[in-house]
């Protein structure tokens, strides 16, 4: 199992990518702390690894507040007695982000507060644990569009991707000497309900993004998870302050 004896703190894990990591890593043997806003989501994201044979538990939190951040690390030290990944995966996309000449203010200060503050308050509270033991795994969800622009902008979103991408050199420079690597996964367009409720709503975004890309699909949540279990196991032991992109080779792709 590549993640036996392994505990990982995963947010956003009710659904999506999130529910996925939670059951594959939970697969390869790692006790696995389900973070998640919605406690029915949460739970059941646990009822299932632990249909399948897995060890899991809840822990309700808001990531942007920091007393649920460190409620989070400390349920993880208090359940399985230490934190060897923390998967930075809790992430929002509301409809009302576009352009910042049209994106309010509210708007704006809701995505960053969940996908750049979220990320900081785990790794304040995570990383100090790591580094008592002398290990541990960052894994932060950035996303392809902190690479490049986009003509159906999403400003707020972009942003707090790109500062995710910045914050992860920042760590792996600061903590890696010290055995805590810290690294970021870039995915391309993934069915998850997060985008393809989106997409749903706008054909023409969904058959721009597609022609786009030269797999010609999105891609699956399993796909982006298996680079973070990379990231997570300890064959990833030299990877440190990397930007791992997953995205079907999009980013690649002018015409």
């Amino acid at each position: 199992m590549r993640l036996k004896d392994k505990v990982a703190i995963i947010t956003g894990a009710g659904g999506g990518m999130g529910r996925v990591a939670s059951q594959l890593f939970a697969k390869e043997g790692a006790e696995v702390v389900v973070a998640e806003f919605s406690e029915a989501a949460g739970r059941e994201t646990v009822r299932l690894v632990e249909e399948a044979g897995g060890t899991a538990t809840f822990v309700r939190v808001d990531v942007s507040k920091e007393a649920d951040a460190k409620a989070m690390i400390d349920h993880a030290v208090a359940t399985y007695g230490r934190v060897d990944v923390l998967y930075n995966n809790a992430g929002i996309m509301p409809e009302a982000d576009h352009s910042v000449i049209d994106t309010d203010v509210a708007a704006w200060d809701q995505v960053m507060a969940v996908n750049v503050r979220g990320v900081f308050l785990g790794c304040k509270y995570a990383i100090p644990v790591m580094l008592a033991q002398g290990s541990g795994s960052i894994i932060n969800i950035s996303s392809f569009v902190a690479l490049m622009g986009c003509s159906n902008p999403q400003d707020a979103y972009t942003a707090s991707k790109g500062a995710v991408l910045a914050l992860t050199k920042s760590l792996a420079v600061q903590f890696g000497p010290r055995g805590v690597r810290s690294n970021a996964i870039c995915p391309g367009p993934v069915e998850t309900p997060l985008l393809m409720d989106w997409l749903v709503k706008d054909e023409e975004a969904k058959r721009i993004r597609l022609a786009r890309n030269p797999t010609g699909r999105f891609g699956k949540p399993e796909e982006i998870v298996y680079m973070a279990m990379y990231l997570a196991s300890d064959e990833s032991r030299w990877t440190n302050g990397a930007s791992l992109v997953v995205d079907g080779g999009i980013t690649v792709n002018y015409f």
